[in-house]
């Protein structure tokens, strides 16, 4: 079982950068694969990225590539999202999460641990 918390979220203007952290709880932290959602008001939760347990391999949709990166330090047991290039369209609740069904890891169903949540406000 992992526990995980958000923080580093905020209001910024469009084009900033935030770096999101994820900090979690747990001896085996180094075992899960991680992702990071987003939610906006009234939308789906949404997949933005992954890192394998290593680190070593990191998967975004379309939407993000190129502007987020994931990444994480498991002697720190934390995960990170830097995100560059922000729009307003970016604003919503993020979320890290771990995933525990080896399925689509795109879809939130398939994560076990959801931290709280951490909310990023992009302003034009």
């Amino acid at each position: 079982q992992v526990q995980l918390v958000e923080s580093g979220g905020g209001l910024v203007q469009a084009g900033g950068s935030l770096r999101l952290s994820c900090a979690a709880s747990g001896r085996s932290f180094s075992s899960y694969i991680m992702g990071w959602f987003r939610q906006a008001p009234g939308k789906e939760r949404e997949f933005l990225a992954l890192a394998r347990e290593s680190g070593g391999d990191s998967y975004y949709p379309d939407s993000v590539k190129g502007r987020f990166t994931i990444s994480r330090d498991n002697a720190k047991n934390t995960v990170y999202l830097q995100m560059n290039s922000l729009k307003p369209e970016d604003t919503a609740v993020y979320y890290c999460a771990a995933l525990v069904r080896a399925r689509d890891f795109t879809d939130y169903r398939s994560y076990g641990y959801w931290g709280q949540g951490t909310q990023v406000t992009v302003s034009s």
